[in-house]
């Protein structure tokens, strides 16, 4: 059994556990990739959640968000505990479209689609970082009517 991507037939496979090498599941951070699941599947652990996070839907499919740059594992396991399937997620930065400014120590990151604007990103100088959060949560409270 292996994990296949569900998408155009350039995506990687996730490799069989009995192959040497894995292949590996590319996500961006903040981005999500449709995987598809081996048939009999019942549980899929993630080996560091920080880093990547799945939402195993009903129809033989998960969906792998990036959540923070680095390499992790997947597993699949069946109904009785037995290894599927193993692979590697890399999660990677979406730098299309971002501006980074460098003051010495203190990065700060620029949403540029076409305007610049400011966007949190990991890495990011912790002042920078909190203020633009700040704001956001903030604005996001005000739209769906919540208060802090």
């Amino acid at each position: 059994m292996i994990l296949a991507l569900a998408g155009s037939a350039t995506d990687s496979a996730v490799a069989a556990p009995q192959e040497t090498q894995a292949e590996s599941v590319m996500v961006l951070v903040d981005h999500a990739k449709v995987v598809r699941l081996p048939e009999k599947a019942q549980t899929v652990i993630v080996g560091n959640p920080a880093i990547a996070d799945v939402s195993v839907q009903r129809n033989g499919v998960m969906v792998v968000t990036g959540k923070s740059f680095g390499v992790t594992n997947l597993i699949a396991l069946d109904g009785t505990g037995a290894l599927l399937a193993e692979s590697l997620v890399r999660v990677g930065a979406a730098s299309d479209n971002v501006l980074t400014v460098q003051r010495g120590m203190e990065r700060e990151s620029y949403s540029c689609t076409p305007t610049c604007q400011p966007s949190a990103q990991l890495g990011d100088g912790q002042k920078y970082f909190g203020e633009v959060e700040a704001q956001a949560t903030s604005r996001n409270a005000q739209a769906t009517g919540s208060s802090k």
